[in-house]
């Protein structure tokens, strides 16, 4: 099987933002898509909620914005706000002209309303929005000639001018792990745009796919990008309470259909924290479940649908109707048991309205980026429309960069694994990941103090010797490439989290209780760290230089 591909622009990542950046590209340049799994593994399959967009006379762009920026608390960039508002409804005409049919309510679009909207403005396809525009961009993405699909593959690193000591520095490709060969492959291309998701698996429990690892904010912060507002992690309140439902979601729509949230006896408690009940922000909710559950010390609460009909349930909700009967609850009739889980990024790469990065021609969108919109906290469906309107802007960035000068790349050297061997002892990162991820939900998660904050950061700085020394002295594998990225993800959230004496949005600390006067984000400047081990090729080339 080839070993090194060549591509005009490659995309790390195939979910929303990946496949519609790659839509955009692919009329003028060759386009080459990875997949860390299958064609529809990532998260944008398991969106469930629906994308929001202004498509009422009711409604407005206004409105819009205020509830986005009311939902960031204070940290949204209003520009950014406005940009990708404004261009909504561009953005949903896009996937109706690819073929995407959302449903509708006579000739209009019908519209659901999740927390934190003032409005109905919710497009959906029942409950599996994610799933139906995802299928309906891979669709159009196989079928485009210039478009390639690589599945089964799991970025190691992007590949930088100033790592083999060329100037001036820009992206130059990536090292990619093929799952099936169990080699490393070589990927050339001038742009190169992270599309790689949340880093939602840095945590015990989440609603996320076992992929989102953080691998593009990772890459991102080892090329020498800035990292921002990494403290900022929602919890969705509300995932199926079942140990035969692992990571099942049960969408904020239950909730903006009349879902009520019950304590194990049957009492509402959600009037107690916010005056908008269950429709108030994630945050408030998700840190009014866990208080409850803590206080009480019970294992879930309750959220109660059962009260509209049969046929409004199954046709609205069929998915969550239909896993849940999976395990024996029928939500017509009888209250489905949730706690919060981790569900998003709302940090990343820091980039601008067009996904660029610090690097020339490194990109990053979606989950993966940190561009204004969200803030201290994500508003309920804006996540797919970030997907759709930042990526296009992407799009648009790259190929103005390519009418320009044509870029020369150096010659790159393969993978070299001349120095390292096969480990026999993968039992270590079993080891590790449990235990990152079970530190950082009891340190790191919904309530957090600087005692649990500075645990934390011992336990990864023990980490990050342990792993970067396996790395640095045996082959790479997948589970090594992505723990290696969810020590440097938990790394950025800890110091983003330690620096902010408040509590502002999704970060919640019993020390600093109050909201800070001032809003500011948390913007972390990489440095060079001597356990950051330089990549096999790399220093293969240094020392080839070295003699020469």
């Amino acid at each position: 099987m080839e070993r090194q591909h060549t591509a005009d622009v490659l995309i790390v990542g195939a979910g929303a933002a990946g496949l519609a950046a790659a839509l955009r590209i692919a009329d003028r340049a060759r386009v080459l898509v990875l997949s860390k799994d299958g064609i529809e593994g990532g998260s944008t399959n398991r969106a469930q909620g629906g994308i929001a967009a202004v498509m009422h006379p009711r409604d407005s762009v206004a409105r819009h914005v205020r509830d986005t920026i009311q939902a960031g608390a204070g940290l949204c960039d209003p520009e950014i706000v406005q940009f990708v508002v404004e261009r909504g409804p561009d953005a949903i005409r896009r996937l109706l002209e690819y073929g995407l049919t959302l449903d509708r309510e006579g000739a209009d679009f019908h519209l659901t309303r999740e927390g934190g909207h003032t409005r109905r403005r919710v497009l959906h396809v029942a409950d599996r929005t994610g799933k139906a525009i995802e299928t309906t961009l891979v669709d159009r993405a196989l079928a485009h000639p210039n478009i390639a699909l690589l599945t089964d593959r799991l970025a190691i690193d992007v590949i930088t001018a100033e790592k083999f000591g060329f100037s001036p520095n820009r992206v130059l490709g990536a090292y990619v792990y093929n799952r099936t060969t169990e080699a490393v492959e070589l990927v050339r291309a001038p742009h190169v745009v992270l599309a790689t998701g949340g880093a939602s698996k840095v945590y015990l429990y989440t609603s996320n796919p076992d992929g989102a690892t953080g691998d593009g904010i990772a890459m991102a912060w080892r090329a020498g990008c800035r990292v921002g507002n990494m403290e900022f992690n929602q919890f969705h309140p509300t995932c199926l309470y079942h140990p035969e439902a692992r990571s099942f979601l049960i969408s904020e729509a239950v909730r903006g259909e009349g879902g009520r949230l019950l304590l194990p006896d049957g009492e509402p408690f959600m009037d107690r924290f916010d005056p908008r009940g269950e429709l108030a922000s994630r945050d408030v909710v998700a840190r009014a479940i866990d208080h409850e559950i803590k206080r009480l010390g019970v294992d879930c609460v309750f959220l109660d649908i059962s009260h509209r009909s049969r046929d409004f349930i199954e046709s609205h909700f069929p998915t969550i109707h239909a896993r849940c009967l999976s395990v024996g609850i029928d939500i017509a009739r009888d209250p489905i048991p949730v706690v919060p889980a981790a569900h998003y990024t709302c940090g990343g790469v820091v980039v601008d309205r067009s996904g660029a990065t610090d690097v020339e021609g490194l990109y990053a969108i979606g989950e993966t980026a940190c561009t204004g919109l969200h803030g201290a906290n994500r508003l309920a469906s804006n996540s797919l429309l970030e997907c759709m309107v930042l990526a296009e802007s992407a799009a648009e960035r790259i190929l103005e960069a390519m009418a320009g000068a044509p870029t020369d790349a150096p010659d790159l050297p393969a993978w070299d694994e001349s120095r390292v061997t096969d480990s026999d002892e993968d039992v270590v990162l079993a080891h590790n990941w449990l235990e990152l991820r079970r530190f950082m939900w009891d340190y790191v998660g919904i309530v957090r103090t600087d005692k649990r904050l500075e645990r934390a950061w011992h336990r990864i700085e023990l980490l990050k010797q342990e792993v970067h020394d396996y790395y640095a002295n045996h082959r790479v594998s997948p589970d090594l490439i992505e723990l290696r990225n969810l020590i440097h993800v938990a790394e950025l959230m800890v110091r983003c989290a330690r620096s902010r004496r408040e509590s502002r949005g999704l970060h919640y600390t019993l020390d600093y209780p109050a909201t800070g006067a001032r809003a500011l984000p948390s913007v972390l400047y990489p440095t060079v760290d001597p356990l950051d081990v330089l990549q096999p090729p790399a220093r293969a080339a240094r020392r080839r230089r070295a003699k020469s």
